[in-house]
């Protein structure tokens, strides 16, 4: 497997839809939040920024493999949950819940490196054969970040309805089909999104 190719041609789309998604944020309910379109479209940018988000995960697991880097970093994981609090807070959203989403993004991305370190020990042949530099695609990650936490304080009412986990498995079913995701990326893209609605979500059956 040579997944670092894909995912660069990826990179430059992720910090586009970042920039797209990060537009002025409101807490406030949107007029039509208590319809299903609203409530899909206010959701679906989490689920595609999320799965952007775990491309990058790729890369920092060809940035780190073999090098003795371990794929847990609690002062960078640190770092981005610091600031995507403060990025919340000055939005005037939910810092806590910001934090929430973002430590599952978290997550997710590291059940992607643990599986490909596994992949590539096992098989050094499918391993990926030059090294991405981490600096830059922690950027990217930055980007995508902020993104996410503009999409999450866009998304108050949407998350809280009634309808939300529905809605985020038909944005996420949408997503990983457009993205091709294998089981292990759709396994990773239902951990990301778990704390997204009020009421636990599963992902698609």
């Amino acid at each position: 497997m040579r997944p670092t190719a894909y995912a660069r041609r990826l990179l430059f789309v992720g910090a586009v839809a970042a920039a797209v998604c990060a537009g002025p944020a409101s807490t406030a309910p949107a007029a039509g939040a208590r319809h299903g379109g609203d409530t899909f479209a206010r959701l679906r940018p989490l689920a595609d920024l999320s799965a952007r988000r775990l491309v990058t995960a790729e890369l920092v697991a060809a940035a780190k493999w073999g090098t003795g880097s371990p794929v847990d970093d609690p002062v960078r994981e640190k770092q981005v949950l610091d600031t995507a609090a403060r990025q919340a807070r000055e939005a005037g959203a939910d810092s806590g819940a910001t934090v929430r989403i973002l430590r599952d993004q978290i997550e997710a991305n590291k059940l992607v490196q643990r599986a490909l370190h596994r992949s590539w020990d096992a098989n050094p042949a499918g391993a990926p054969t030059d090294r991405p530099d981490l600096t830059e695609v922690r950027e990217e990650i930055n980007r995508v970040n902020a993104g996410l936490v503009h999409a999450i304080a866009a998304s108050v009412a949407a998350r809280a309805a009634p309808s939300c986990v529905g809605t985020l498995r038909a944005a996420q079913t949408l997503v990983q089909r457009d993205r091709h995701f294998d089981r292990l990326r759709t396994t990773a893209l239902t951990r990301a999104l778990r704390s997204v609605c009020s009421r636990p979500f599963a992902g698609p059956a």
